[in-house]
């Protein structure tokens, strides 16, 4: 052997050795992974808390305990591993949730991040999660664009639906009430102006046009307005019969007050975020009756029973009556889809887009990375946020109508 074949053949047995050091270290790092970690921004303070401390928090906690119970995340082949939550509270501010979510993907290097919580918090943080390669489970989002978004953001899901479910469910409800002679089709509307009540009320104008009835009032109001008197008189001035307000928790709980305070007492009275809260039910007792919003539960179904069980025991406080069992089964989605895929995120986010899954909801399958089969219109009825529609769903119950009279307190 010549010098330069034994130089070349040193060289090649070196790169050898190197390589097989190499994949080694690299096995040696995979064998050594003691968790997954797991990340959320969301509204722990602020505005936003309300509803992101019923829908979101809860079932995050229910969630981590059920895993941790259970001898943690189990991935393909049986192995399970503990998971480690790392979470940041965003403030109920947009430029923090976007800065925090960035964090957890660069600085913490998070294995999977869950979804914040409200429209325009997850419509925010969609380039990032679409950048760094995350599934984006957005359950408590409600946007008739989510089969655009699904395009641009491949790994995004979005699972509450689009305004447009919720009003043309509502515009059914009250094209059969007017036929049946029991209101006047005259209907007053208000929204909060940020993605949730945009989409709604952009979804609600062409519904009720096209259901026949008459918008007389259409006032749209900042985040954060916490006097309604002025709208509610105007709403009241106009003739409608129907008032719709596609509003968050605070500035619902606060228009079921002052419509008592100033009387007004519409026939069908509609509400956003926040009126299936168990706390709204209990709160205002007999004048939550006949209050009408988007989603409900049917009280029947016996897996949603002993989630809201669960939840309750371990949480201390009861879910809501709409997006909180949807959260749930996104975490349940999730869970699955790591089972069979393991940690690849871009396999867990094929088979969450492809997949059939056991739930609390059912059987669950995406159609165009969007849940489809949900309740979009609910009323208080008894003491209970009940389904109302689609109407031929079954469990669904039967609207009731005209909203009884406010009771004296």
């Amino acid at each position: 052997m010549t010098n330069t074949s034994r130089r070349r053949a040193l060289k090649t047995l070196s790169l050898s050795a190197i390589l097989l050091c190499t994949t080694a270290g690299l096995s040696a790092i995979a064998q050594e992974r003691t968790s997954v970690k797991i990340g959320y921004v969301v509204s722990k303070t602020g505005p936003n808390a309300g509803g992101a401390g019923i829908t979101t928090i809860p079932n995050y906690v229910l969630w981590a305990k059920e895993v941790k119970d259970a001898g943690g995340l189990e991935l393909p082949g049986g192995k399970r591993l503990p998971i480690e939550v790392i979470e940041y509270d965003d403030r109920s501010s947009a430029e923090e949730v976007v800065r925090a979510t960035e964090r957890l993907a660069t600085q913490d290097k998070v294995d999977f991040i869950l979804a914040p919580w409200g429209t325009g918090f997850n419509l925010a943080v969609a380039p990032l999660f679409d950048r760094f390669g995350y599934p984006q489970l957005a359950v408590s989002a409600v946007t008739d664009k989510a089969p655009q978004f699904v395009k641009r953001w491949k790994k995004s899901f979005w699972m509450l639906g689009g305004g447009h479910d919720y009003t043309e469910a509502l515009a059914g409800v009250l094209t059969k009430a007017k036929a049946a002679g029991t209101i006047n089709g005259k209907v007053a509307m208000i929204s909060v102006a940020d993605g949730f009540g945009i989409d709604l009320v952009t979804a609600a104008r062409p519904s009720f046009k096209k259901a026949g009835l008459e918008v007389t009032y259409d006032v749209t109001y900042p985040a954060g307005t916490t006097d309604f008197t002025p709208m509610i008189n105007e709403a009241a001035k106009g003739g409608a019969d129907t008032f719709v307000a596609f509003s968050y928790p605070p500035e619902t709980f606060a228009i079921t007050q002052q419509a008592q305070v100033a009387k007004f007492n519409p026939k069908v009275m509609y509400l956003g975020v926040g009126t299936g809260f168990p706390v709204y039910g209990k709160n205002n007792g007999p004048n939550a009756e006949g209050i009408m919003s988007l989603g409900g539960i049917d009280p029947k179904n016996e897996a949603n029973a002993a989630y809201r069980k669960r939840h309750e025991e371990v949480t201390g406080k009861a879910p809501d009556l709409w997006g909180s069992v949807i959260t749930y089964a996104s975490l349940q989605m999730l869970q699955e889809a790591i089972k069979r895929k393991g940690l690849d995120r871009e396999a867990v986010s094929k088979e969450l887009s492809t997949g059939s899954f056991k739930t609390v909801l059912g059987d669950t399958k995406m159609e165009d990375n969007q849940l489809r089969t949900l309740w979009f219109g609910g009323q208080w009825q008894n003491g209970q946020f009940v389904a109302i529609a689609p109407v031929d769903r079954p469990g669904a119950a039967k609207p009731v109508l005209p909203k009884p009279a406010w009771q004296a307190k």
